[in-house]
């Protein structure tokens, strides 16, 4: 298996972020303030690492279209666009959450952080799916624009 050296970094650090979220989300529950606050940190800087790459990446090189059959393509392109979808409203929630719990304001913390994990556990996860569909299941498609690649045009 011959998989692109930064789609595969960029999701590692996706996958990264995830675990230390998940790590933070234990520590929390055992009250241990300190110890969420670094493996939260370690999630942001993870995710924001992600965000560099991927950015790098789609202004530089571009992105990759799936290469599947043609029959999965609006599937595909269906799925895709949720994940984008997602890993938006998860990256704003996030931020949201960070600025509160930094700015102390642990009411507002406590009621978003919970739903903000799942909503970026999910965008993990379909992140990852997409990983697969594009680098491992199926042969990529041609790299080429992002506009391109999300629509095929």
């Amino acid at each position: 298996m011959n998989v692109p050296f930064l789609p595969t970094i960029s999701t590692v650090f996706i996958i990264l972020s995830a675990i230390f979220v998940a790590v933070g989300w234990i520590l929390i529950k055992k009250r241990n303030i300190e110890a969420h606050k670094k493996a939260m940190m370690a999630a942001a800087i993870s995710a924001v690492l992600f965000l560099a790459i991927y950015l790098s990446r789609t202004i530089f090189i571009g992105n990759t279209a799936f290469g599947g059959p043609d029959n999965l393509k609006v599937y595909y392109t269906v799925f895709l666009i949720f994940h984008i979808v997602l890993s938006i409203i998860g990256a704003v929630m996030g931020v949201m959450t960070i600025n509160w719990g930094f700015k102390n304001k642990l009411d507002k913390h406590r009621k978003l952080g919970p739903i903000t994990s799942i909503v970026w556990f999910s965008s993990a996860i379909t992140g990852v799916a997409v990983y697969l569909l594009l680098y491992v299941i199926y042969e990529s498609g041609e790299t080429t624009s992002m506009i391109r690649a999300i629509l095929g045009i």
